[in-house]
């Protein structure tokens, strides 16, 4: 039997999707990494091949029923069994509650909660018969303000939603908000590869101690 493990990262950027990916890719992990566009994955295979890990890109829209099915069937069947699948889609969209309209709102609950599901569903499907696997959601400081929730069942499956309660080092925080990125200086802000690391331990934790939900926030915000 063949003991190779894909880790499928949904939303696979330039910062933590990309870092998520190059961290389960050193453990041996083929990395199958997706975005809209999968040329714009290039840089991101190269850096995990160049470390000697394997990567496999897809171009795909997580908002496609179709896309999303057609996705995970093709990786169990080419690549390996999806042992870690990792929701990273997001977006800062900011609209007031009295001038988001309908067609605004749509599309943000496509991306974070349709696609969401969608890749949920595909990869429980795959996982429920092997009663093993994990599946993590990753949100931001929205998700504190809803309160989400969720039931975790006991199907060997490792379901956790983890909350980056805090600005990323990323180029969007570098060019648009300088100030705040200058408390990089003082590890004020949240770096990817620390990131990734926490999704590493959460995968490889006991079964008799899971963490379901996880907050990552720079030491010097505000609790």
């Amino acid at each position: 039997m063949s003991d190779k493990k894909a880790v499928l990262v949904v939303g696979a950027g330039d910062a933590t999707g990309g870092a998520i990916a190059r961290r389960f890719a050193r453990e041996g992990y083929i990395a199958c990494v997706t975005r809209r566009s999968a040329d714009r994955l290039a840089p991101l295979v190269a850096q995990i091949e160049a470390a000697g890990g394997k990567a496999v890109p897809f171009g795909s829209d997580a908002r496609n029923e179709d896309e999303v099915i057609k996705l995970v069937e093709r990786i169990e069947r080419e690549i390996a069994p999806i042992e870690v699948a990792v929701f990273n889609i997001g977006g800062n969209v900011r609209f007031g509650i009295t001038e988001t309209t309908t067609r605004v709102y749509t599309k943000v609950w496509e991306m974070g909660a349709l696609a969401g599901f969608l890749m949920g569903r595909e990869v429980a499907k795959v996982m429920l018969p092997r009663e093993r696997g994990s599946i993590f959601f990753t949100g931001a400081t929205a998700s504190l303000r809803g309160r989400d929730g969720f039931a975790a069942k006991p199907k060997g499956i490792h379901v956790a939603h983890l909350v980056i309660d805090g600005a990323i080092d990323t180029a969007f925080i570098r060019d648009t908000f300088p100030e705040r990125y200058k408390l990089k200086e003082k590890e004020g802000i949240v770096d990817p590869d620390a990131i990734a690391e926490a999704y590493w331990q959460l995968h490889t934790q006991p079964k008799n101690a899971w963490t379901h939900e996880m907050d990552l926030r720079p030491w010097m915000e505000p609790f």
